[in-house]
Order: C-alpha cells, then structure tokens, then sequence
C-alpha cells in the first residue's frame, strides 16, 4: 500500500511528500523523551524529512492528512506539556510506554529512575485513560543473574503499581544472537546473556498469567513466532487498527483508510471485525501484525544508549549525533 503525495513548501521550494494517516514516532529513537520540541516544530512546519538508514536518501513526510500518532518511549515526561496541543490539532495518539525493570542490571543506563517512570505513567493514565497507555515490558532478557524466577519478580513490581492505569501488558522476548553489535555492546558492558528457549519463554508466559489474575489485563507478545494462546496470551498489533477506531471514534476518513464502512455505527464498536489485509505493515517482521504507519525516527539518535538495543551502533556515534542535533532541522539526522 502507498500513500498518498502531496506538494509542500519548504526553504528549497515546492517538494513532493508522501502523505501518511499514521505516524509513528518512533520504533527508531525515544522521540518523546528526547526530541518533543522538535517534533511539535515539525508538526507546526507541516513536514518532516526522515532519512533511509539503508541508502541515505531523504523522504519528506507530510503531516497535512495524519489522523493518528503512536508514541513509543521509556521517557514521555517531556512531551506531556506538549498533548494540549495535539489536541487542538485533532490528531489522536496513544502511548507504546516501556517501563522495565532494570535499574540493578546495568541494562539502561540513561533512563529515569523506575519511581520516577511509574509516577509519569500514572499522570499520563489520569490525563488520557487507561486504553491509550499500553504498558511494555520490552524485551525480556536472561542473563546468569536475571533468571525467570528474578524476571518474574521485576515484572511483579511494576505490575502491581501499573495494573490500575493500563489496559494491557505487551512484552518480548531478546533475540540477542541475530544482532552483532548488540552482542559486542552486551560484552563490552560485562554482560552475559543467555537464549531463551521454549521452556523459559512458556515458564515466563506462565508466570505473567498467574500474576495477571490479580491485574485482569489484556497480554500480549510483540512479534514473537511462539504461541502462548494456552497461558491466555496473544499476539499484538502495536499499530493497532482497533484501538485507533476506539479513540478516533467518528473520523469518517480515517475509518475508510482502516477499510471500515463509516455509516455502520456498529462498526466504531465491534472488536470482532477482522482487520483489513491490505494494511498490514510489510515493512516490519513477519510476526508482527501492526497495520501500515510511517516511522520518523532515526537510528544511532537515542541517548538512552540500552545495552541490547539494535538501532544504535555505538555510544560515540550516538553522542556525536545528539550533541550536533540542530533543533531547526527538518529531520533529526542532517
């Protein structure tokens, strides 16, 4: 599926976009946590330019027809000022939220103190509601230290000051080995991590369903092949069709987008609709069932600097691309 174009203005004149309904913001970098002023500046402006990491060439992104953003963070303290805005501009958007709990593992080094996450959590809960913050516990990583027992217990913790201010749980598991920069910052770091198996990933699965008991949460896996169905666990789609009908409601145009037949009232309502096939999102992997959006974010952006992240290459090259970031760039990367 393509978008559509649109023609914008920009410094070096009129320019061909694409024209998303969906943005993601961002599978790439924490725009939330790192780049909010910007972004609002782009949505001002109208565009964005977002660079292929592949080829270097640049794309530029209109926002003249984006309906929805979806926001992924471990930090989303510095947008909160900012969501009164959106709002007067009529795009909805939810929160793809991790909170981890990693503080002892020298796993995250730059994020927040987990009180201080779970505090902005639950202000961000109060504000939105409960069905447009979904709680990540993403990934879930086994180390000689952090056994299932011990990731059992981290996830407990959160879960018990999280439940009340969520609908849902998502979470992964680390595929380490498919990554090797991931594997040599994990050993440059001291950190030995261990494959999960079939039998960790069903004993953590099945510990998640006892602990949900007490939380009645919807759990679900993020791309992830196995199948937990018999633990009461399904699989996600983070850009998800029918969480955005619920929160957009009456948008016409958006629901002829998502292939729903907007004189159908019932159509707002019905979670049983199967999703349409054609907007699928191609471009991710083959086990995740998000529906198409377009990502703005940038690799080797995010300063968070996670021990397992992919989508950065080293600390240096982060840093430098952070400390040279020019807040009047029409893309987070020159």
């Amino acid at each position: 599926m393509k978008w559509d174009t649109v023609e914008i203005e920009t410094p070096s004149g009129v320019i061909n976009a694409v024209a998303p309904i969906i943005i993601s913001a961002s599978r790439a970098t924490d725009i939330p946590a790192f780049y909010s002023q910007w972004f609002m500046k782009r949505l001002n402006d109208g565009y964005v330019r977002w660079i292929n990491p592949f080829n270097q060439k640049s794309q530029y992104i209109s926002f003249n027809k984006t309906k929805v953003v979806v926001f992924w963070s471990k930090n989303p303290a510095p947008l909160i000022s900012y969501l009164d805005q959106l709002d007067d501009m009529g795009i909805s958007y939810y929160f793809q939220f991790t909170i981890n709990n990693y503080d002892e593992d020298n796993l995250e080094p730059n994020v927040p103190p987990l009180g201080i996450r779970l505090n902005t959590f639950k202000m961000l809960s109060t504000k939105l509601g409960r069905e447009r913050i979904i709680w990540r516990y993403d990934p879930l990583i086994l180390t000689p230290e952090l056994t299932v027992k011990q990731l059992l217990h981290k996830i407990k913790r959160v879960g018990e000051a999280l439940h009340p201010y969520t609908e849902k749980l998502v979470f992964s598991f680390a595929d380490i080995s498919a990554y090797k920069k991931v594997l040599r910052k994990l050993k440059s770091a001291g950190i030995d991590f261990l494959d999960f198996s079939n039998q960790t990933m069903c004993e953590i699965a099945e510990g998640i369903s006892q602990l949900n008991r007490n939380w009645n949460l919807k759990i679900a896996t993020c791309a992830e092949r196995i199948n937990l169905h018999e633990f009461g666990i399904e699989h996600n789609k983070c850009i998800d069709d029918e969480l955005i009908i619920k929160i957009t409601k009456q948008d016409k145009q958006l629901l002829r987008f998502l292939g729903r037949d907007a004189s159908e009232q019932m159509s707002i309502f019905d979670n049983s609709i199967a999703p349409i096939p054609n907007i699928k999102d191609r471009g991710q992997r083959l086990e995740c069932g998000c529906i198409i959006s377009k990502d703005i974010g940038h690799y080797n952006t995010c300063p968070h600097l996670c021990r397992y992240c992919y989508a950065n290459i080293s600390e240096k090259v982060v840093m430098r691309n952070y400390n040279s970031f020019d807040m009047s760039n029409d893309a987070i990367v020159s």
